[in-house]
């Protein structure tokens, strides 16, 4: 029996530790579950769940990755091709990107276990999953991995029109345990607010002028009610998801419907990564995937609109 102690980034999670904890489950080798605060929602089907730590790291060496049959979430090369990645050819590459060892690997089904029908009246919304965060250490003005207001205000009109509501969800980085890169974003006081027609204004303040556009973080699901349990119902009924890519994005292709990827940066961009069939981002439950690579130095968000308006008719 296998007791799993983890505090790594919430992507890694998603991906290298719950398959494998799952499949623990399912084999009858699971003893507990330790981990960050606010995942329990996420260990469901383990009845021994502690979390301990306050706060997530990239540090390999001490974040209980090292545990587990995938310790990076970009490939698993010697699992995949037999050789490390430093070996291989640029096509062998393209092979192993996004692919990983799935002998030990079995995503939970959450769509069906949070399924509920506490949404139904909102039917059928989609979910805009959004950060705002430092990356890399780096200044906020460098980060590339967002839509700006503007955009949202395209996204959330054309929604709007052809018949969806919203539920916007981009996390203040106090709903869990952060990692490096949001606690320095809380730290300096980092907010996504531009100049627009109608003022300066947050893009929580813009989800106030839309009927249908809903902040999750405005829904009242009380003290005692997780805020990974909610969000877990929420995506369960949704009838698919625009996401840049993350963590965020990892957790909508969880639940089996369309998901519209912007990769603006990170190694998603690599040839095929998210696109194969055998790339974890399709196994972790055969969503159809939409990808929106935009490899130039600023953000253009012009072919996501028009990848959008081909996905969510």
């Amino acid at each position: 029996m296998k007791t799993i102690k983890v505090n790594c980034e919430f992507a890694s999670e998603l991906v290298c530790v719950i398959p494998y904890v799952y499949w623990l489950h399912q084999n009858n080798q699971l003893e507990k579950v330790i981990t960050s605060r606010g995942m329990t929602p996420f260990y469901y089907f383990c009845d021994n769940v502690e979390e301990i730590f306050e706060y997530r790291t990239f540090d390999v060496n001490v974040n209980g990755l090292k545990d587990v049959p995938n310790e990076w979430i970009h490939h698993n090369a010697l699992s995949v091709s037999g050789r490390p990645f430093s070996e291989l050819t640029e096509d062998e590459e393209s092979e192993v990107h996004g692919v990983l060892d799935y002998s030990e690997w079995v995503p939970p089904p959450y769509k069906d276990y949070y399924r509920t029908d506490q949404f139904n009246h909102m039917k059928p919304y989609i979910v805009v999953n959004n950060n705002y965060n430092i990356e890399s250490a780096n200044m906020i003005t460098e980060s590339r991995r967002y839509f700006d207001i503007t955009t949202l205000n395209n996204i959330f009109n054309y929604l709007n029109d052809v018949g969806y509501s919203v539920i916007y969800k981009r996390p203040n980085n106090t709903e869990f345990a952060p990692d490096q890169n949001e606690m320095m974003t809380l730290e300096q006081g980092i907010v996504l607010r531009e100049n627009t027609t109608a003022g300066v204004m947050s893009d929580y303040e813009m989800c106030d002028y839309y009927s249908n556009v809903h902040n999750m973080d405005d829904f009242d699901y009380g003290d005692n009610y997780p805020y990974n349990k909610f969000q877990l119902e929420c995506f369960s009924g949704a009838s698919g998801f625009i996401t840049p890519n993350g963590g965020g994005g990892i957790l909508c292709s969880y639940f089996q419907n369309p998901v519209l990827f912007y990769v603006p940066r990170g190694k998603e961009l690599r040839p095929r990564y998210l696109t194969k069939e055998n790339s974890y981002i399709k196994k972790l439950s055969d969503a159809d995937i939409h990808v929106v690579l935009d490899e130039g130095d600023i953000n253009d968000y012009s072919k996501l609109i028009t990848k959008m308006k081909e996905v969510f008719k």
